[in-house]
């Protein structure tokens, strides 16, 4: 089974990440920093390839604490992310504050678009605010063609979902990706 940091030696030329979630629970630990530099250490994963994910909700229940361990995880060199942009009570004062690099735009639009042009609406509000911010807009449960060419067309290069592929074990994932299958 590839580790990650076989598939970032692997895959250099487009330098692969590992998204992990990050729960309530695991952001107010005060060995945070530790355990997850720990981490890095003994994987040899380059932070740069490690995306942590937190969900907008989870962001805001102490959002002036979670500042604080969000710079410190961005001082260990990891990416960060909000997950389910928009499902939450996001304050755009906070969002401007927040340490992150990446906005992933919550499914239940994504399902929207094609039907509903106020979903439309909504997802090219939140490429247009993450383009402002200078953080990338990752789409989440892209299930068809045309969502995938809509998202494109709106300025959201990057995305996920069943239209790609279903969950993987990694070595299925490491053979979708090998160059005879780009």
């Amino acid at each position: 089974m590839p580790t990650g940091k076989e598939w970032q030696e692997l895959y250099s030329d487009c330098r692969p990440t590992m998204s992990v979630n990050l729960s309530a629970r695991q952001l107010q630990q005060p060995n945070l920093l530790e355990e997850i530099s720990e981490v890095l250490g003994a994987t040899e994963l380059e932070p740069c390839g490690l995306v942590l994910e937190i969900t907008e909700s989870v962001i805001m229940e102490d959002a002036e604490a979670n500042i604080a361990t969000l710079e410190g995880l961005k001082g260990l060199g990891v990416k960060l992310a909000i997950d389910d942009f928009g499902t939450g009570y996001s304050s755009l004062a906070y969002l401007k504050r927040f340490p992150v690099d990446v906005i992933k735009i919550d499914r239940s639009f994504v399902h929207g678009l094609g039907v509903s042009p106020k979903e439309a609406a909504i997802v090219q509000a939140v490429i247009d605010l993450a383009e402002a911010l200078g953080l990338k807009p990752i789409a989440e449960g892209i299930e068809s063609a045309e969502q995938a060419r809509q998202l494109l067309e709106m300025g959201c290069y990057v995305g996920q979902g069943y239209h790609f592929a279903r969950p993987l074990p990694s070595t299925e994932a490491t053979n979708l990706l090998l160059p005879s299958h780009r």
